[in-house]
């Protein structure tokens, strides 16, 4: 979670762009692109928090375009990935390249296989946190990451969008959010420089020619020199292309036609060529406009040789944008891929070609994309015949070569396969899905081996599936005996859903279809929704996912999300709620059986456990047992008190192990010493009698016990140890010590230990705690640490009875979420009555 007071104060506002402010988007966009600038990184991006501050949400990107980014479009807050962790610790996650990546977040590293370095900072304003940003380089062997200097140039540069988005938020400035499926805002590319454009209008009639400076410019004239005149300019061209430009101009205007002619520039000895396209313009009030056209004349340097030369080559050439789309592909590419002129411009080649619909391929372009490393990878046309393919990436996307393989391919040739070049340059090569949607599924699947009870998949699900996706409803429900009954619900109106409880598996219900069908049910609108099942009153949502939870064949239940907009659901989404709906069915499977083990469990050791603790004259009890929060939540600790002739015993006791065995020896020691105490037996040969007992029962487990004869008459206790720790004594005076005394060792060790007896003198109003190691036993300190903390508790506890004071001492116990050793305490006060 955030620090302390930044979650608090985070802006109670949906930061998502969708028809918000124009100040917010400029200053969105400017933060992004700066910050790439002055790290040297090739792609950077912002995320801000959403309205219910459950997710980041990617509001604007540089360099990568959006569509790259997958599933990385929404992050949970809480999700183990850098720009979460660096929102929710307000610090700088700097990772030099992919070792690092891998050590310190392996599921990242795994969902994205390739060679870069990334950094990570808050977008905050003072205490007020906004989201975070993110930058991306290429790391190889020569960088070791941002310097000191452009990390603080990345913080300032976060910093001052954090300031702006709080001022701007101050004024009311900020617009309305939406927490949906917003696109994300997109910095423009710069430009390539390599073309130049100058703009002319030539009147035909008198020669007279207004041209602009990069016109005059591009024919080689100062533009203070230019006289105006065409012939000015028209000696800067070969005279062999000057009467084809007239007769060009001329037919354009009495036709009406486009003129569009190439044109050869004398600049001394040399030549380049360039393009003039013009146009009449219309006449206005449709009278005669005198013959002249305007238009442009573009110089695209040695740009167009060498297109004229790329479409000479067999081998085929093209370029991609940064999302994928081809931009440029030479006739050799499509004689090499057997499509029509035409058929690729504007579109990503896996989408035109379905022998290039495996997802290795696109994973070779998000690979280049991501690392900026070239990569070369081979593919089969069919029937037969195996191309190589080799990409190379740039500032403005990337620039391809294909051709036919005419050596021998690798023994283990497939689609998708690295040539041996890829390797050289250390690119990585592991097929993967779409970017993000591994990850989504390790990261719940993580998620989920922890949960140990229905509840915590519950939690885990909630957490993780409705950020992930956008969604604003959840509904989780358990199949027992063929009928539907509600575990877990999220965003419903309290009681819409209790109609449906309890029904049958029949077909005419959405989560029935899905889980008599085996296959997810989506509903992307409500007239869609209307259609399929009049009979039934929808939601407030306007879109829906029924996932079927199978584990094994079986039905172990359905999951149900609900969207607040209409939304489609692509096959990326469809394939990766269907897979995280499997991982889902098997952890509920597997918690539903641990919660059946824990009820038998935990009954058995209900059982065994005093429910009431008998009402005493000069002494009053209380006792406390708190199972473990992890694990089986059952153990072998235990307390009693038992009066016998000679005063009152108050025992606890720890058996080691936290299970159902645990609790079964444990049963039997306390049934041992209530026998043993109850015969009149000195509190040593209670002990000893106890320990013999346990050491007949091997190989069965050790056990430490404290016991405490007292005598209400003359306030005299006789204490004997086994193995314990020690127990703590308050004084009326609130004077609190733990009692050094001696101890025996643990029970079950060896069958002729002695334990000693210690006499303790009780004062009329002193307390005595009896407690197990699990109150005072903490990772990373010592027990001696933990029982003089328990000592400082008791001392300074007000309370104004014994049951407060024993809630006030398992406090903090109760608030820890992974503690795994079980507790018992037992305080007893001796109040005798005031002599008659």
């Amino acid at each position: 979670m955030p620090p302390s007071g930044m979650e608090s104060s985070t802006p109670p506002f949906g930061t998502v762009r969708t028809g918000g402010s124009s100040e917010r988007d400029d200053a969105l966009l400017g933060a992004v692109v700066r910050a790439v600038e002055v790290t040297g990184a090739h792609a950077g991006s912002v995320f801000l928090v959403s309205r219910d501050r459950r997710s980041l949400v990617l509001s604007a990107v540089s360099g990568t375009p959006p569509s790259l980014l997958g599933g990385w479009q929404r992050i949970p807050v809480n999700s183990a990935i850098p720009v979460a962790v660096a929102y929710r610790s307000g610090r700088t996650v700097h990772l030099a390249g992919a070792d690092e990546t891998m050590r310190r977040f392996p599921q990242l590293a795994m969902a994205l296989p390739y060679a870069f370095g990334s950094a990570s900072v808050p977008v905050k304003a003072g205490e007020a946190v906004f989201g975070a940003m993110a930058v991306v380089w290429a790391a190889g062997p020569e960088r070791e990451g941002l310097s000191r200097v452009q990390r603080r140039r990345l913080r300032a540069t976060a910093d001052r969008l954090g300031a702006s988005l709080a001022e701007l938020h101050a004024r009311g400035a900020l617009g309305e959010s939406d927490t949906g499926a917003a696109a994300p805002m997109m910095a423009p590319a710069r430009p390539a420089p390599a073309v130049r454009v100058g703009l002319f209008d030539w009147d035909l009639d008198n020669g007279t020619l207004v041209a602009d400076d990069e016109l005059c410019a591009i024919f080689g004239i100062a533009p203070a020199e230019f006289d105006g005149q065409a012939a000015t300019l028209a000696a800067k061209i070969d005279d062999a292309g000057l009467p084809g430009l007239r007769s060009a101009a001329r037919t354009a205007v009495e036709e009406g036609h486009v003129l569009a002619h190439a044109l050869q520039l004398r600049d001394g000895d040399e030549h380049r060529t360039v393009e003039l396209w013009g146009r009449v313009p219309d006449a206005p009030d449709g009278r005669l406009a005198r013959p002249h056209l305007v238009g442009a004349v573009l110089d695209a340097g040695t740009g167009m040789a060498a297109v004229e030369a790329i479409e000479r080559l067999a081998d085929g050439f093209f370029a991609l944008a940064p999302d994928g789309r081809i931009t440029y592909a030479n006739h050799g590419l499509e004689r090499l891929l057997r499509v029509r002129e035409g058929e690729l411009l504007g579109r990503r080649p896996w989408d035109v070609l379905p022998w290039l619909a495996d997802p290795a391929y696109e994973d070779r372009y998000r690979a280049t994309m991501v690392s900026q490393q070239p990569v070369s990878f081979l593919a089969r046309r069919p029937p037969d015949q195996w191309l190589v393919f080799s990409l190379h990436p740039g500032s403005h996307g990337m620039t391809g070569w294909a051709a036919r393989v005419r050596g021998p391919l690798p023994a283990d040739a497939e689609p998708g396969t690295p040539v041996a070049e890829e390797a050289a340059l250390g690119t990585t090569s592991p097929r993967t899905p779409r970017l993000g949607t591994l990850y989504r599924v390790l990261q719940l699947g993580s998620a989920l081996t922890e949960a140990v009870t229905s509840h915590e998949v519950c939690d885990v699900v909630d957490e993780q599936l409705l950020p992930a996706f956008g969604g604003q409803r959840m509904a989780l429900y358990l199949v027992t005996e063929g009928r539907l009954h509600l575990l877990s619900q999220r965003g419903y109106r309290t009681g819409f859903l209790d109609r449906f409880e309890g029904s049958p598996l029949r077909p005419g219900l959405p989560v029935s279809d899905a889980l008599i069908s085996g296959a997810p049910l989506f509903i992307e609108s409500r007239q869609e929704f209307a259609r399929a099942y009049p009979g039934i009153h929808a939601s407030e949502s306007g879109s829906w996912a029924f996932l079927p939870l199978i584990a094994s064949s079986r039905p172990v239940g359905a999951c149900v999300l609900g969207f607040d907009e209409a939304r489609r659901f692509p096959g990326d989404d469809r394939d990766l709620l269907t897979a995280v709906g499997g991982v889902i069915a098997h952890a509920l499977r597997r918690a539903r059986l641990y919660d059946a083990e824990f009820a038998i469990a935990h009954g058995l050791q209900d059982a065994l456990l005093p429910h009431r603790l008998p009402a005493l004259s000069d002494v009053r009890v209380t006792g406390r047992y708190l199972p473990g929060t992890r694990g089986m939540d059952i153990g072998g600790d235990w307390y009693d008190v038992i009066p016998t002739r000679e005063g009152v015993a108050l025992i606890v006791g720890d058996v080691e192990g936290h299970n159902v065995a645990a609790a079964a020896v444990m049963g039997q020691l306390r049934s041992a010493v209530r026998a043993f105490a109850s015969a009149g037996h000195r509190p040593g040969d209670v002990i000893s009698s106890t320990n013999r007992l346990l050491v007949d029962l091997a190989p069965g487990p050790l056990a430490s016990c404290c016991y405490v004869r007292l005598d209400p008459g003359s306030g005299v206790a006789r204490v004997v140890l086994a193995g314990h720790c020690p127990p703590l004594l308050r004084r009326p005076g609130g004077q609190t010590q733990a009692l050094d005394l001696p101890c025996g060792p643990l029970l079950g060790v060896t069958e002729a230990a002695n334990y000693p007896e210690s006499d303790v003198h009780f004062l009329p109003g002193s307390i005595l705690a009896l407690y197990t190691d699990g109150l005072v036993e903490r990772r990373g300190s010592d027990v001696a640490t933990g029982i003089d903390r328990l000592r400082t508790v008791l001392a300074h506890a007000r309370a104004a009875s014994l049951e407060e004071l024993a809630d006030r001492l398992l406090r903090d116990a109760r608030r820890s979420p992974n503690r795994t050793d079980d507790i018992a305490l037992l305080l007893s006060e001796y109040a005798p009555a005031p002599a008659r």
